[in-house]
């Protein structure tokens, strides 16, 4: 693959990025539900199967740095729809939230300038959106599938459709990986996980559900194809925050934030170009808003176009936060960050560091124990390591569950999965003190409260939509219950069990 560059762009026939009013693109978003980057074939995972993706990739372009607004579902697909940051949709930037209705998405822009607009299964979420007047999801109106928006749609007009999956959320069902036959052995454990079989087909699991994903954008792909239209539809195909597992999705590390993403439009993009400029999700909106030829006047992300022609933009960097993920702390508090992240560092501000990042050790109301994190048997087994760290190993438990400093700093580069905080090491003192400012002077520009309230409680007191309340379970009954059970070889006749490894 080529590495896009200033100079090979210039020369690239698709470089400019006027748009003509006689042919408006289609635009089909397929958004993964808690997939992280590098977890695809093109990415060079050794055993998760996307061909969807990696076809994307060589018919497009395949970006490395592409990173979610938030690390949390609704946060993260409001900015999508607004194309802002989260802390300036207010309500909108926390989980099990009200939709900021008050600002138009790009769904409801193109929609006013004659597109038919549909979006399935998950939309904007989870969430009221009705509440705030709107009659349906800001994703769009619901339809059953693809085909069937596809055939309610009017010859000759364009469309905007969202296919939202609930893969690879959980929960799963266990042992899918291994059954289809992936190994064990193939697997890369994130350095923040203990490595063992059970951890292994856990996320075996995981890859089962991001290859389902794969396949039905295969299929839409296809539909589009038959019916001639595959080239003037802009695709993109990404994932709303990362995997669900301790210290991945509702952190601000890389495996949290840091997402799956092609996009590929022949008649303004070359196939197979590599983007390694930083991209952030609210992105997306003015992007599709220019691509239509409409205008708008309340989002703050930069369009995409521009990169694709060669222009310089202000892509060395980018920022993110996070707010109330599960409602899993007394009071209903939320565990307020902020970020920002470029080639070399990721600079994090813990602006609570007094409250419980994962959630309170006790249910307060969702989840469970911890509850910020998803129940899995990876969970499990690491809150079973309390006071149990490992000479030589990363204490788990401290990573995924204990409080943390004000401030991390992390050196990307030699330290992938982000374990050494360097932010009390005085030979980065200047690093962290110029990356402190860098993200003051991002909040103080984009009308953060947090910039001059960092104790707010704003996001405390917004709404949480349900009212259900999860019990404490047992985590150490349900690591004894969970069995490996492979297709074939010897092993016994009621599966591997964990806690014997």
């Amino acid at each position: 693959m080529k590495k896009l560059s200033l100079i090979f762009a210039l020369l690239f026939s698709v470089a400019s990025h006027s748009f003509s009013q006689k042919s408006k693109p289609n635009i089909l978003f397929l958004i993964a539900d808690d997939w992280s980057f590098p977890h695809a074939g093109v990415y060079g995972d050794p055993i998760v199967r996307t061909p969807t993706f990696d076809r994307l990739a060589k018919e497009g372009a395949l970006f490395t740095n592409a990173y979610t607004a938030s690390p949390s579902c609704s946060p993260s697909r409001a900015s999508v729809l607004l194309g802002r940051y989260p802390h300036q949709n207010e309500d909108g930037g926390n989980l099990w939230s009200e939709f900021p209705a008050q600002y138009p998405t790009y769904v409801s822009i193109l929609e006013k300038a004659g597109y038919f607009t549909g979006s399935t299964r998950k939309g904007w979420g989870p969430g009221d959106f009705r509440v705030r007047g709107l009659e349906h999801n800001p994703a769009g109106k619901n339809f059953e599938d693809f085909k069937t928006f596809f055939a309610s749609k009017t010859d000759g007009k364009p469309f905007t459709f969202w296919f939202g999956s609930s893969d690879p959320h959980r929960t799963y069902v266990p042992n899918t990986g291994i059954q289809t036959g992936m190994a064990l052995e193939e697997v890369i454990v994130p350095g923040f996980f203990p490595d063992n079989d059970c951890v292994r087909n856990d996320i075996l699991d995981y890859y089962f559900e991001v290859e389902r994903f794969d396949r039905e954008c295969g299929q839409i792909i296809k539909m589009l194809e038959e019916a001639g239209e595959l080239d003037n539809t802009i695709i993109v195909m990404t994932s709303d925050n990362g995997m669900p597992f301790p210290r991945a999705k509702a952190n601000l590390y890389d495996y949290g934030t840091r997402m799956p993403l092609v996009i590929r439009w022949p008649e303004k993009i070359a196939a197979g170009i590599v983007i390694d400029d930083f991209v952030n999700f609210i992105d997306f909106a003015p992007s599709f808003v220019e691509a239509a030829g409409q205008q708008q006047e309340t989002m703050t992300g930069q369009s995409l176009w521009p990169l694709f022609a060669g222009e310089k933009q202000d892509r060395d960097q980018v920022y993110l936060e996070r707010e109330r993920h599960a409602n899993v702390r007394k009071g209903d508090l939320s565990y307020p960050m902020r970020a920002v992240r470029d080639h070399q560092y990721l600079y994090i501000r813990n602006l609570m560091p007094e409250r419980n990042p994962a959630g309170d050790p006790s249910v307060h109301v969702s989840v469970g124990q911890y509850g910020d994190i998803d129940n899995s048997i990876t969970k499990f087994l690491i809150m079973n390591m309390e006071r149990k760290s490992i000479p030589g190993q990363p204490d788990y438990f401290k990573l995924a569950f204990e409080k943390r400093p004000e401030e991390e700093l992390y050196d990307v580069v030699n330290d992938p999965y982000q374990l050494t905080n360097l932010a009390e090491n005085n030979t980065y003192s200047e690093v962290k003190a110029k990356m402190r400012q860098k993200l003051q002077n991002w909040m103080e520009k984009t009308g953060d409260l947090r910039a001059t309230e960092p104790r707010s409680l704003y996001w405390d007191k917004v709404r949480y939509t349900p009212d259900y309340q999860f019990e404490n379970y047992d985590f150490k009954k349900m690591i004894e219950e969970y069995k490996i059970m492979p297709p074939f070889g010897n092993y016994p006749k009621g599966g591997i069990p964990c806690l014997d490894q």
